[in-house]
């Protein structure tokens, strides 16, 4: 069975440059293979700001749109998060679509694209890994980064030298990661002998 990464638009904002890098993370990921790819875009789930009364940890969920969000996250293997950064940090959309849910990310790997300013995003993809981390996501090294600053220069997104060999590094740490955590989840899933 194929690994199935979803690579996760972390930003809602109107007038996003996102979706652009988005649009390209995607193809330049399918290029390279190895995995099927779904874009998941924030800003077409009707998250809402976090309102189910239990922990999470109970997969107890009160909400339709809840258990949607449930259901595509625990679907993938692995995760490819695009992250803006946001006043040193990553947006609240996308802390609280993590929020959401707590098991179905558990035991999968993800790999960050960071993008911002001159320092593309780095502080917020950091502070991302925190809480990734607490979700029992593990994290890839490779962070490719994307200064907005040059790859926007003429209002469209172009990636920059160097950035299509940092996302296919990025990819195959979080395919090889992803299918040893798959190894991993299905251990807790059998039976013990």
């Amino acid at each position: 069975m194929n690994l199935r990464i979803g690579i996760i638009l972390g930003s809602t904002r109107p007038g996003r440059r996102g979706d652009q890098i988005a649009s390209w993370l995607l193809d330049t990921a399918r290029a390279h293979g190895g995995a099927d790819y779904e874009l998941v875009d924030l800003a077409h789930h009707d998250l809402g700001n976090l309102d189910e009364p239990g922990n999470p940890n109970h997969q107890q969920y009160q909400h339709e749109h809840t258990r949607a969000w449930g259901e595509l996250v625990d679907g993938f293997d692995g995760y490819v998060f695009l992250v803006p950064e946001y006043n040193h940090s990553f947006p609240g959309a996308l802390k609280n679509a993590l929020d959401y849910v707590y098991r179905e990310w558990n035991d999968k790997a993800a790999g960050i694209v960071s993008y911002g300013g001159w320092a593309a995003g780095v502080r917020a993809a950091e502070a991302l890994r925190l809480v990734l981390a607490e979700l029992q996501v593990a994290t890839v090294r490779a962070q490719p980064a994307v200064p907005l600053i040059p790859t926007f220069a003429s209002g469209t997104f172009v990636p920059g030298e160097g950035l299509e060999a940092s996302v296919g590094d990025m990819l195959d740490q979080v395919m090889s990661w992803s299918t040893a955590l798959r190894g991993a989840r299905e251990g807790k899933m059998s039976p013990a002998a």
